[in-house]
C-alpha cells in the first residue's frame, strides 16, 4: 500500500457478492489503462494508425466539453462524484456501441472508474454491478511515465499517480482480470509488445 496516499482514498476490497456475477458478454476488445500521462493516448493513436478499430478516452472528451459549457478544468475535477459519474455512465453509453465480436482498443474501461471512485473517497461498489455487462478480451497497464500535462482531468500528483497504479492493477484483478504490465520502452515498442500478445487472449 502507498504510504503516502491521502487518508480519504477508499481501499476497501470490492464486494465479494457481486464480484461473483457472471459476465454478461464476452467481448473483443482489449483495454488500455494506466496511471496519468502513461502513455495511453500515444499508444491508442498508433493503434488506429494501424487501422484498428479505438475508443479514446472519454474522461478527456467530457472535460473538453463541460470546459466549453464556460467551466474550469479544476471546477469539473472538484466536483468529485457528479463528474466522476457522469464520465462513467458516458463510457457505458460508449462501449455499448461497440460490437462485442468486433476487436476494439479502449482508452480506459468501465472498471477504471472503480479506481477513481476511490481516488475521490467514493464508493466503487456502486457501479461494480455494471461492471459485468460485458467482458474485455485483455487488459494492458502501462508502467508510469513522467506527469506533463496542462489539462489536468483529475488528481494527478505523483502520490495520486502511484496510487492509480496500484489500484487500478487490483481493481481489474479483482474482476478476474489477467493483466499485463507494459513496461517503459519507445512508444513504436510498445505498440509491438501489446500486439505480439493479442495471440495469447
Amino acid at each position: 500500500m502507498v504510504d503516502n496516499s491521502p487518508r480519504n482514498y477508499i481501499i476497501a476490497k470490492l464486494d465479494p457478492v457481486i464480484l461473483s456475477t457472471p459476465f454478461t458478454v464476452q467481448t473483443s476488445w482489449h483495454v488500455i489503462s494506466g496511471a496519468p500521462c502513461s502513455g495511453k493516448t500515444t499508444l491508442i493513436d498508433q493503434l488506429a494508425a494501424k487501422g484498428f478499430q479505438t475508443v479514446l478516452e472519454t474522461a478527456r472528451y467530457y472535460f473538453k466539453r463541460e470546459m466549453g459549457k464556460g467551466h474550469s478544468s479544476q471546477e469539473i475535477r472538484n466536483s468529485g462524484y457528479p463528474t466522476q459519474r457522469a464520465i462513467f455512465d458516458m463510457q457505458v453509453r460508449n462501449e455499448r456501441r461497440l460490437r462485442p465480436n468486433e476487436a476494439a482498443f479502449l482508452d480506459r474501461g468501465l472498471p477504471d472508474s472503480l479506481t477513481f471512485l476511490r481516488v475521490f473517497g467514493l464508493n466503487p461498489n456502486e457501479i461494480l454491478p455494471e461492471c459485468y455487462d460485458h467482458r474485455y478480451a485483455s487488459v494492458f497497464i502501462l508502467d508510469r511515465l513522467p506527469i506533463e500535462r496542462k489539462i489536468k482531468l483529475g488528481p494527478e500528483d505523483d502520490a495520486t499517480a502511484e496510487f492509480l497504479d496500484e489500484w487500478l492493477e487490483r481493481d481489474y484483478s479483482a474482476l478476474g482480470y489477467c493483466v499485463v504490465r507494459v513496461p517503459v520502452i519507445p512508444p513504436q515498442e510498445r505498440l509491438g509488445y501489446i500486439l505480439e500478445r493479442l495471440s495469447e487472449f
